[in-house]
């Protein structure tokens, strides 16, 4: 179950699962019903999402052994209870369950993934002990079918193939050791690489190659990103980790930090909007959440470095089009992801950096820490989302409403501190807040920040119109660029008016965010009126040269009629 649906139940909202499990805990659903039929014609039927009254279910055999573990022989079937339902023959040939035999299909692990029935003897007799063995054996091999030696040798030769490539994308995206002396200036410094310093004198380089925290304004929610180089921003990312006191706290290595920030720039791709510049505007916004908006106060340190961490890494290897262009196209994302399939794609490519020794700013933490600092970033990256945006607007809102009847702000904190999933859908949301910043920026950087956004939406709409053969909706269509206005206005209207308005409730500090996305939508909408306006113009001087025309034709058509009638008397 995703962290999204599983919300709603730790929240008390919906009812907790309550129908049967497997012996190890996990619900029994019946995902699929493959019928294999042997009698009459040879044939397999593949049935999705079967109905509970589906004759292969509603006995609650089935469900019975899947919920047990058990081998169930009925030897015969009309006397037993759970085939009352048995009123009359199950198909067209008149075909009826006389015995049946019912076992758990459980894979290599253990667990129960499915259940094989059969039914029907040949030679009509009761199954026996011996038909118990044989399936018996023959469900270990449909559970443990992936050690078969085809599909193996097909496993490790796309598991090779999936290092290869990883290889390759290391390769081009790591940071170099000539990169690396662009901040780390050892060569120059100590005439010495950075792995044979000692972190004292990779700290005393730090110190004076990154950028004062107030004046770089990475605590500002204005931060402005135009004015800094890619570089820069890089300088930036580092210096947030070493704001959060989470470098020697958990002792992350200086040059595994600088090389990890560096290499998360280089993996985004140089495209229109989602760039790195857009990722690190996502970073610097969460690291501003928490410590000028004061939601720092609910996380530990560890979780804030989990959340700034998944804000730069939250759109890495964008590719300039969205996932309903991914599956659209066909792209392989799609096959490889159902869902949220670019977020998805961003979260493993950020943990495949983290997964190199260079590039681990994890690899000090102990177990415990490191699989919550993962978790924390998988449903962070995944919350980016806008289609589960909607899915968790209404819990944080009762979150924020749930604040409001706290009279003492510190006993508002402790027990937020101690509630995992409220945390986890403040974090989601801060995650949606961080992602939809520009909008709630000064309108001198919003106005470029939407063309930026625009431009690439219209890139997009292109790709629609000469791959796919497709007219793209207005938003990615480049000739309906003077309706941005409109579009502005309904985005900040329908989706970004509710995250920011609702973040000023609970926590105050963050009201300048909320005072811009208003003063951003009067500009709009100003801009929208000055367009309508024309519009209005150029319709009046349509319909004026219409009447024009008409009356003109009413002119022409009267002297017509009048000539017509006219008469002429000639007298000789």
């Amino acid at each position: 179950m995703e962290f999204f649906d599983l919300w709603p139940v730790l929240m008390g909202e919906v009812p907790p699962y309550t129908g049967p499990k497997t012996p190890d805990g996990r619900e029994v659903i019946f995902y699929k019903v493959i019928d294999y039929i042997l009698h009459g014609k040879e044939d397999i039927k593949v049935i999705p999402n079967p109905p509970a009254d589906h004759w292969a279910l509603v006995s609650g055999l089935p469900t019975y052994v899947a919920e047990n573990g058990l081998i169930c022989n009925i030897m015969n079937a009309a006397q037993d209870d759970l085939f009352n339902f048995q009123k009359e023959p199950l198909d067209e040939s008149g075909w009826t369950v006389k015995n049946v035999l019912s076992l758990p299909i459980v894979n290599k692990k253990e667990e129960i993934v499915g259940v094989a029935t059969f039914y029907n003897r040949k030679d009509g007799k009761p199954f026996d002990e011996m038909d118990e063995t044989l399936m018996e054996s023959l469900t270990q091999f449909l559970g443990w079918s992936v050690l078969n030696t085809d599909t193996y040798d097909k496993m490790n030769k796309l598991e090779n193939r999936k290092d290869i490539f990883q290889d390759m994308v290391l390769y081009h995206v790591k940071c170099r050791k000539d990169e690396i002396q662009n901040i780390l200036n050892t060569r120059e410094m100590y005439g010495k690489e950075p792995h044979e310093c000692e972190e004292d004198e990779l700290e005393d380089i730090l110190k004076d190659s990154l950028p004062n925290p107030k004046e770089s304004e990475i605590y500002e929610f204005h931060f402005y990103d135009f004015v800094h180089t890619e570089m820069d921003l890089v300088k930036c990312g580092i210096s947030m980790y070493y704001e959060l006191g989470v470098v020697d706290k958990f002792h992350i290595p200086r040059e595994v930090l600088v090389r990890f920030v560096y290499s998360v720039s280089k993996g985004y791709r140089k495209i229109t909007y989602h760039n790195w510049r857009h990722g690190f505007n996502v970073g610097q916004t969460m690291f501003t959440l928490l410590m000028t908006g004061d939601l720092k106060r609910y996380y530990t340190d560890l979780e804030a470095m989990a959340m700034v961490t998944a804000g730069l890494c939250h759109d890495i290897d964008h590719r300039g089009t969205n996932n309903l262009y991914q599956m659209k196209s066909g792209n392989p994302l799609a096959k490889l992801h159902g869902s949220s399939i670019l977020e998805r794609h961003h979260l493993e490519f950020g943990k495949t950096l983290l997964r190199d020794e260079a590039l681990n700013i994890y690899q000090n933490l102990n177990r415990r820490q490191h699989d919550t600092v993962i978790h924390l970033m998988d449903v962070a990256i995944i919350a980016t989302d806008l289609a589960l945006y909607f899915k968790k607007r209404t819990m944080f809102q009762k979150i924020v409403d749930q604040s409001k009847t706290y009279e003492n702000w510190n006993d508002w904190t402790k027990y937020m501190m101690l509630e995992t999933t409220r945390k986890e859908i403040v974090m989601a949301m801060m995650m949606t807040a961080c992602d939809l910043s520009a909008i709630a920026k000064p309108w001198e950087i919003q106005s470029k920040v939407a063309l930026s956004v625009a431009a690439e939406f219209w890139e997009q709409g292109d790709l629609e119109r000469t791959v796919l053969e497709q007219q793209p909706i207005p938003m990615m269509d480049r000739n309906k660029a003077d309706e941005l206005p409109k579009l502005q206005c309904g985005f900040i209207d329908f989706v970004c008016s509710f995250v920011y308005k609702e973040f000023s409730r609970f926590h105050v500090q963050i009201t300048p965010m909320l005072d811009r996305l208003l003063n951003n939508r009067k500009e709009w909408n100003a801009l929208k009126e000055i367009h309508e306006a024309k519009l209005a113009k150029i319709e009046e001087a349509k319909k004026a040269k219409e009447e024009a025309a008409a009356a003109e034709a009413a002119v022409k058509q009267a002297s017509a009629a009048q000539a017509s009638q006219s008469k002429t008397c000639v007298l000789s």
